[in-house]
């Protein structure tokens, strides 16, 4: 028995469910009717009455973006900032930080390819260590090798939650506890965690997080958004500033905003913005830990439907699994396997060695196939899913 939750409606208010099989909720899920409403609804305004004239007319539903996107994480709405991508809102932290010769940033084996390259350029230029923390002896990372690793030099431990090529859980709230004893900075990126189960940021121990508006929080693209805690974000000065980030209060002199609103640009999305404060209105509603509870069990059967067939082997590392399903089949090329589902409207994605090189290269995978479920997906579609991978295989 499924996780309480009114799939029926689910369905029935998401479009695309009459479309396709969507399998791709990792790359991006499949937005609610309010939720294309509130987004279509505002550019329609803008279109009629002008894009500076609409904004000052939805400035209430902006502010309520922010309110809810602080609740859905457990924060406060001063501590969020709405920018373009859950990439920007991460590099935006992140190169705020003031690396010293010397310093160490440390990671995760599973650490994603832009994080890594962000982590390389500011190591290059400020004399900065990388350092990848070993995985335990489940795929994860290894909280007492991270304990171990730990001194006076240690800057920053930063650490993907869910992985963009597969299921695994990193144990974000014991990491959270070793940085926080050791009073050192800790981001999170929380890009495929966020919607998709239950995120609370004091819980987790984390002093910054980035995520993504169109993966499981069901948004537009092109939205994201960062918590920076209060009280560090006047600590961290943006890797550029604009007018809405900072005031130019002399002609030699600007002061930079206190909130996390400081990691913002004036110029952005308004529509996207109010359609990602819909969805984390919408998420919340539906119920966080209802979805979690359906996605683990439906992900749970697509596990087994690919295990039980010929050639079929899941690549899901971790004690703990999300939604998120990645696989190969003896003899067949994920890519091939993408394109003969795709027939069949199917919806699935493919990741390779140059998103996750620490984690597939160490297990010598070059690309795989990531089919990633959402809570309005059903049991008839796991059979219909298994039925072509059982043709194909």
């Amino acid at each position: 028995m499924l996780a309480d939750l009114d799939v029926k409606r689910a369905r029935d208010e998401t479009p695309g469910c009459r479309e396709v099989i969507h399998f791709n909720n990792a790359g991006a899920a499949l937005m609610p009717q309010p939720v294309l409403d509130a987004t279509v609804g505002h550019l329609q305004l803008e279109a009629t009455i002008g894009g500076y004239e609409a904004a000052d007319q939805a400035a209430d539903r902006i502010a309520a973006t922010y309110d809810a996107t602080a609740k859905l994480i457990g924060a406060q709405p001063d501590e969020i900032a709405v920018v373009e991508n859950a990439t920007r809102a991460f590099d935006m932290a992140f190169y705020a930080i003031p690396f010293q010769p010397g310093d160490r940033i440390l990671t995760s084996v599973a650490e994603y390819s832009s994080n890594v390259i962000s982590y390389l350029q500011v190591a290059s230029r400020s004399g900065a260590a990388v350092e990848v923390v070993p995985n335990d002896e489940s795929g994860q990372l290894s909280v007492d090798a991270l304990r171990n690793m730990l001194d006076d030099r240690v800057k920053l431990i930063s650490v993907s939650h869910i992985p963009t090529n597969g299921g695994l859980v990193q144990p974000v709230e014991e990491i959270g506890k070793v940085a926080n004893e050791a009073g050192i900075l800790y981001l999170l990126d929380a890009c495929q965690s966020v919607g998709q189960l239950p995120v609370n940021v004091s819980a987790i121990g984390c002093d910054m997080l980035s995520a993504t508006s169109r993966k499981f929080l069901r948004g537009p693209r092109g939205v994201g958004f960062l918590y920076v805690r209060r009280g560090l974000s006047e600590q961290l000065e943006p890797p550029f500033l604009d007018n809405l980030a900072a005031t130019w209060v002399d002609t030699d002199r600007y002061e930079v905003r206190p909130d996390a609103r400081r990691f913002e640009n004036w110029e952005s999305n308004i529509a996207g913005k109010i359609g990602m404060g819909v969805a984390a209105e919408y998420a919340m509603q539906v119920g966080i830990e209802a979805g979690w509870q359906r996605i683990q069990q439906l992900a749970a059967g697509l596990r087994e439907r690919i295990s039980a067939l010929p050639g079929g082997q899941v690549r899901d590392l971790g004690q703990h699994q999300c939604g998120i399903v990645s696989f190969t089949l003896e003899g067949v090329e994920p890519a091939a396997i993408k394109e003969r589902l795709a027939e069949h409207r199917i919806n699935v994605t493919t990741s390779t060695v140059f998103s996750t090189r620490f984690d597939m290269a160490a297990r010598g995978i070059d690309q795989l196939v990531r089919a990633s479920v959402h809570y309005y997906n059903t049991e008839d579609e796991l059979d219909r899913f298994g039925d072509v991978l059982m043709a194909i295989s």
